[in-house]
């Protein structure tokens, strides 16, 4: 075998110049060590609608007195369920989901109203903890965290964009405007901390503004991805004088280097701003152009972390094309079942919508945008009629980036929701030992869904 020099290089001539790109460790340089080929870096997204799910005996003995049944528990348990009507819409993307969940968060008694599920299973849900007592006032409305929500959670970890930085840490995108106060809690289901909500680009244009208007230099984007290639051919020679051990090295840092190649080609084609989009005043339309220039951001790494506001907390959004003259949280108060179905199947085909536009962009990974993303998709309660925080409602979509497995149904009665955010966590690779607050805590995660 021929001498590996400590300083060797694969090089390659680019425009008329030589260039040169070093080599990685072999044993024959520096001895035994591993060399990993690094993967794409995780995207993580909420997906919020209001309203809940359509009521049935699991949310209470008055709920169960109305006659309505269960649309959203599929019959089995398991991989490869099949899905319940609700969740039909869905089954093309084989998401996750896990049934029976409820808040484990104590509930002080004063001041009064804290039990309020449009409140305590928004927080559990998007926060892990209660309401904060310190300035809640139940006749009015008025409340706030007491910690950060799960999107932000994530965009701030030290450990999510440690290798990988993005333009914009978060963003926070909203689709119907329709709002029950317009005021505080009610306005965004992004919060950074007490008081502090992270209010939605609600307009498409100016969502495009903030994600296009500087495209990113893609000439020097390409020259990069041509030095890689220029340098490639000389790996060839370089393999031939390498022991069995480190030709699987070399292997692995080629691998690498042509995922980066991939990435840098991708990343200049991707970024160039897409054509200015229209709007719409009905919700799922809306939905995918909102969802299509998300899909966009996410592929060429404007951002890796998001939540998208459907419809917002007590919406009270008016879904007429179905023949629904009131707004939905008037509507599920008066007990209207057969509204509340529809309404809620219509949001769930925005759902489908949603994940239709991230699986139609291709990542530079050679998958789909879908295919890398975490998407956590959940309500602020079990169901609206009397706000039971039964049987809440928590779906895991896309690939995960491999952490999560596709298509399970993992059903616990009385579970405690904050499972849901331990798994999410480490799927992510984010060291979590534990999660939730205030009686709320633990440890234990969805096993059966989580691949990591």
């Amino acid at each position: 075998m021929s001498r590996i020099d400590r300083r060797s290089v694969l090089r390659g001539v680019l425009g008329g110049a030589a260039v040169a790109l070093a080599l990685p460790a072999l044993e024959s340089l520096v001895g035994e060590r591993r060399v990993r080929a690094a993967g794409a870096s995780p995207i993580f997204g909420v997906f919020f609608w209001g309203g809940g799910l359509p009521w049935h005996a699991g949310h209470g003995a008055v709920q169960g007195a109305t006659g309505g049944v269960d649309l959203w528990t599929p019959a089995a348990t398991g991989a490869d369920y099949e899905p319940s009507q609700l969740l039909g819409p869905l089954a093309p993307y084989q998401p996750s989901v896990v049934t029976g969940l409820t808040p484990h968060t104590e509930v002080p008694p004063s001041p009064a109203g804290q039990e309020d599920g449009h409140m305590r299973g928004f927080m559990v849900a998007l926060t892990g903890d209660r309401i904060r007592p310190e300035g809640f006032d139940h006749p009015s409305h008025t409340l706030t965290a007491l910690h950060p929500s799960i999107d932000q959670v994530v965009a701030k970890h030290p450990a999510f964009y440690a290798s990988d930085r993005a333009r914009y840490e978060s963003l926070a995108i909203g689709v119907s405007p329709a709002r029950f106060h317009d005021y505080g809690h009610w306005n965004g289901i992004s919060y950074n901390g007490p008081d502090s909500i992270n209010a939605p680009i609600q307009d498409p244009a100016q969502l495009y503004s903030l994600l296009f208007s500087a495209p990113p230099d893609t000439a020097a984007l390409t020259r990069r991805a041509s030095l890689l290639d220029a340098v490639l051919a000389d790996a060839a020679d370089v393999r031939r004088k390498l022991g069995a051990a480190d030709k699987q090295r070399l292997d692995a840092h080629l691998d690498h280097l042509d995922a980066i190649q991939t990435r840098l080609q991708f990343s200049g084609a991707a970024c160039n701003a897409p054509a200015a989009p229209g709007n719409s005043g009905d919700l799922i339309e809306k939905t995918g152009i909102m969802a299509e220039l998300l899909a966009l951001a996410l592929a060429c790494n404007i951002t890796r972390s998001f939540s998208f506001m459907l419809t917002s907390p007590a919406t009270t959004h008016v879904f007429s094309n179905l023949g629904i003259a009131n707004d939905f949280h008037a509507t599920c108060h008066a007990g209207d079942w057969e509204a509340v179905r529809a309404g809620t199947a219509y949001q769930m085909q925005a759902f489908a919508t949603f994940l239709a536009k991230l699986q139609a962009v291709s990542d530079a990974s050679g998958g789909s945008v879908l295919d890398r993303s975490l998407i956590f998709g959940t309500s602020e309660y079990g169901e609206g009629y009397q706000h039971s925080v039964s049987e809440m409602a928590c779906v895991l979509a896309g690939g995960g980036n491999g952490a999560i497995h596709r298509g399970v149904h993992v059903r616990e009665p009385g579970g405690n929701f904050s499972k849901t955010h331990v798994t999410i966590l480490r799927a992510l690779g984010l060291e979590t030992p534990s999660y939730g607050f205030n009686g709320g805590e633990t440890s234990e995660d969805f096993g059966e869904i989580l691949a990591v």
